[in-house]
């Protein structure tokens, strides 16, 4: 599922996406759980995502969920809150073939609309606005990389400017045995008017195929350099079927 924030741009459990887009009449579905934490606060994420195969090489979808917080407050007060996430719509469409052009390459674009609470500390408060570009390419028989490079456009918030963000990244895959795969990426977020405030954040994990179309997936990250996650985590599930067909 393609999205505006970094956990939800990408098959899981990744943040870099590859270019295939989801099989004509396949509906894919993604579950999951996430954790970020640092030294004041702990953020558990609860994501679901739809996506469906519209024509070749043509997807569309949209990702929603919850989020739960444990905020550390003044004087040692924690404070929990919980929420909806915001809503993510997106399409991904290949516009280039390995065949032709070195390398399968797609165009994703997304639109997340601020369905979370801005006022408990939750989201944005407005819509972004979300283009990237993906490249996969297989190295051996085991190995691929891909490549993402991509732009968001961030809206303002009442008196709020924000800055639209720069975001891009690497990823590798090798396939240990037929049904598990290991997984990591090095990504990065930098404001268009601060380059020195990029966040960069390394995650690395796993792929099983417990059966053809039923992925499990887990992974560990932490923050590089401007990023204040002391560790993340995520576990989940990809469910592929036929839908529509006859």
């Amino acid at each position: 599922m393609i999205g505006i924030t970094n956990d939800a741009r990408a098959g899981r459990p990744l943040t870099v996406d590859d270019a295939e887009p989801v099989g004509v009449q396949q509906l894919e579905w993604e579950a999951g759980f996430g954790y970020v934490g640092d030294h004041w606060l702990q953020h558990m994420d609860f994501p679901f995502g739809l996506t469906y195969g519209l024509w070749p090489r043509v997807e569309a979808g949209f990702g929603f969920g919850g989020q739960m917080e444990e905020r550390e407050e003044t004087l040692g007060e924690e404070k929990v809150i919980s929420d909806i996430g915001d809503l993510t719509l997106g399409t991904k469409v290949k516009v280039l073939t390995a065949d032709c052009w070195w390398a399968d390459q797609s165009l994703a674009f997304a639109v997340k609309f601020p369905t979370a609470s801005y006022n408990e500390g939750f989201g944005s408060g407005r819509m972004d606005y979300d283009l990237t570009w993906i490249l996969s390419k297989p190295i051996t028989d085991k190995w691929s990389v891909h490549f993402n490079a991509g732009h968001t456009w961030t809206g303002d918030h009442q008196d709020e400017m924000h800055d639209d963000v720069l975001h891009y990244g690497l990823a590798l895959d090798y396939q240990i045995t037929e049904r598990v795969q290991l997984v990591a990426e090095i990504f990065a977020d930098t404001p268009i008017t601060a380059e020195q405030d990029t966040s960069v954040r390394f995650n690395g994990g796993v792929r099983w195929s417990i059966m053809n179309n039923l992925v499990l997936d887990a992974a560990l990250g932490t923050g590089v350099r401007c990023d204040p996650a002391e560790i993340t985590a995520t576990i989940g599930l990809t469910w592929t079927f036929d839908f529509g067909r006859k």
